[in-house]
């Protein structure tokens, strides 16, 4: 299997999830806050708000705390400013690593962030060092049950989607970046609200690692994204579906 989806996947059948609820409501709270301060405060007008509150309901976040993080940002009260920062750098094995990140302190980010990957033997690069490895795109994510997978492939593309990635667990629309609201908002026609649908880094290629690779590198990701700061980390591996089931056992 290849991709950061893959690690998320793992990481939720250890529990993880449970464990940082905390953290994933910083994290959505910090997107809710900032999609509103950039844009409308109606997730309806404001496509980035619109799927920071899909996330929101997809974590179980009261509703309350939804609507205050948004008049927090639309200025109805105090509260802070994020910065939006893109981190680029190789991990374990040559891994190519995208790190997306909203901070109200850039000096301590880029730290924690160099750190993380130099103790993990990997190197943080410039800007667009490794993002020509990936593709920019939309991700619609559906679960299975809501079509079957040729339905699914049907209204997606009638939708203006490129591709469809279905399992027995969900479908994942692919659309190309001026497509996305276009193709969310065909969908949501047909099968209703989305269980998220954002802007992703996609791998153009893999990079192939073996396990004992895999594991320095899975411990990298995690410590990233265990930062309150971060919000989306991809990475490009390649890992064999033996490892994978070994790594989540």
């Amino acid at each position: 299997m290849a991709g950061h989806s893959q690690f998320k996947n793992i990481m939720f059948r250890k529990g993880a999830q449970d464990k940082k609820r905390g953290k994933v409501f910083t994290k959505i709270i910090r997107e809710l806050t900032t999609a509103a301060r950039m844009g409308l405060p109606d997730p309806n007008a404001n496509p980035r708000l619109r799927a920071a509150v899909l996330a929101a309901r997809q974590a179980n976040m009261p509703k309350d705390t939804v609507e205050r993080a948004i008049k927090r940002g639309a200025g109805g009260e105090g509260g802070e400013n994020y910065d939006e920062v893109r981190y680029e750098g190789y991990g374990p094995g040559g891994v190519a690593v995208i790190v997306e990140a909203l901070t109200d302190n850039r000096n301590r980010t880029a730290a924690e962030v160099r750190a993380a990957f130099t103790k993990m033997s990997g190197a943080l690069g410039e800007t667009n060092s490794v993002s020509f490895m990936f593709d920019r795109v939309g991700e619609i994510v559906y679960p299975a049950a809501a079509a079957s997978a040729d339905g699914m492939l049907e209204a997606a593309i009638e939708a203006g989607a490129g591709d469809v990635e279905s399992d027995g667990e969900r479908h994942v629309v692919l659309s190309g970046l001026d497509d996305f609201n276009e193709v969310r908002d065909g969908l949501e026609q047909r099968f209703g609200a989305a269980e998220s649908a954002r802007l992703v880094w996609r791998p153009k290629t893999g990079s192939p690692i073996d396990e004992d690779t895999a594991v320095t590198l899975f411990k990298l990701l995690e410590t990233l994204e265990d930062s309150d700061d971060v919000q989306n980390v991809y990475a490009n591996f390649e890992v064999a579906e033996d490892v994978l089931a070994r790594l989540s056992a």
